[in-house]
């Protein structure tokens, strides 16, 4: 990463906190930065999750409770509270997952992190991931591959959740946020592989804007791939949750952490 970006990212988030008298428990690199494909004038997307004081959720009615800003000069800043986060972690919300597992951390606040991540796979639904990654590349695939000429950045927005949803399916386990490892701990056509180097090249050098023929072997991968998982996700066997209690539990951890 750039010295100059980390430093206006780490010079910002102690600003952040300020301005909500919030603490930042955990700070990352979330899009296409940390998923490994970014061009050179990639959004810095950075991601955080946050704590008030204890008295700040003594109350009847709901407060805010995300923190959003909008971008400027390619830094998008943008977090949850801690009490939305154990919500969606309820969920199995996908993206909390990857967050978790950010390969470029900003802040970790370590008991806090540890908590979450010793709680987080307990709440991991298969079902819920691979429906939420499938829902994204078959929108991408019908909108963006369809013609003869395609984008080149449009087949990671497709690629990337359909490889998550073959991980889910082999590992029962969710998948890592590196479209690299994705792309070498998955077992795929080597032919495959080859062609989406190339694409991550061209991407990686800027070349994503313009048009270029679709490619043969990638569109029929994704092809099976959605045809299969609209086909087979229903019969996975649902996990069963914990009982809620155990996330007030953890919240009041947190909140003292």
């Amino acid at each position: 990463m750039d010295n100059l970006a980390l430093s206006t990212i780490l010079n910002r988030l102690p600003e952040i906190e300020k301005e909500h008298n919030v603490e930042i428990l955990y700070a990352i690199e979330s899009g296409s930065r940390a998923w490994g494909f970014e061009s050179t004038d990639s959004d810095y997307d950075v991601r955080f999750i946050y704590k008030h004081q204890t008295d700040w959720y003594l109350n009847v009615m709901p407060k805010r409770d995300v923190i959003e800003y909008p971008i400027i000069d390619l830094f998008d800043y943008s977090g949850w509270d801690l009490r939305k986060t154990l919500f969606l972690l309820n969920k199995s919300n996908p993206v909390l997952f990857e967050w978790l597992q950010s390969p470029i951390v900003y802040i970790k606040k370590e008991e806090a992190y540890k908590l979450l991540k010793e709680l987080a796979p307990h709440y991991f639904s298969p079902i819920s991931t691979i429906y939420h990654y499938l829902h994204m590349a078959n929108g991408n695939y019908k909108m963006y591959l369809q013609e003869e000429y395609v984008k080149v950045k449009k087949y990671f927005y497709v690629l990337r959740p359909i490889m998550a949803c073959i991980w889910v399916e082999s590992k029962n386990e969710s998948p890592p946020m590196e479209f690299s490892r994705l792309l070498t701990e998955l077992d795929l056509d080597q032919e495959l592989i080859e062609d989406v180097n190339i694409l991550l090249i061209k991407k990686r050098r800027g070349i994503e804007l313009g048009l270029e023929p679709k490619h043969e072997i990638i569109n029929k991968f994704i092809e099976k791939h959605i045809f299969h998982f609209e086909n087979e996700t229903k019969y996975f066997d649902p996990r069963k949750k914990p009982d809620s209690k155990i996330l007030d539990e953890y919240f009041i951890q947190i909140l003292k952490s």
